[in-house]
């Protein structure tokens, strides 16, 4: 079973990145840092390694690493992208977030409330 799902939009969109940036071997990381006004942001970036402690999924010919110390944190993830007359841009749907800031970009679990900057 995934922790994380990587929608077909989506992984058209890491897939032209990724080969825009030629690293069509590469692969895409989700990540959770510390920070936001709610405490935890997402992070996402392309990388050519795997690292020790990465569980690597793929989706749609898509390889995503995520470091499985942050799985607890975003078990049952959805990364989506959404295309609309103003533009586009990847929504993460986390069912693990119960509180989140107005941008959307920061959350914070139950079990973990991260680090939240107090100028946000």
């Amino acid at each position: 079973m995934s922790h994380i799902t990587l929608t077909e939009s989506a992984a058209y969109e890491v897939r032209d990145m990724l080969e825009g940036n030629d690293m069509a071997d590469g692969y895409l990381r989700f990540k959770i840092q510390g920070g936001g006004c709610t405490g935890l942001t997402y992070g996402m970036a392309a990388e050519m390694d795997k690292a020790e402690n990465d569980e690597v999924y793929e989706f749609h010919g898509v390889k995503v690493l995520v470091d499985k110390y942050d799985i607890p944190v975003i078990d049952g993830t959805v990364i989506d992208f959404k295309q609309s007359l103003m533009g586009g841009g990847f929504t993460i749907e986390n069912p693990n977030a119960t509180l989140s800031c107005g941008c959307g970009s920061s959350f914070r679990t139950e079990s973990n409330a991260g680090t939240p900057q107090p100028d946000c």
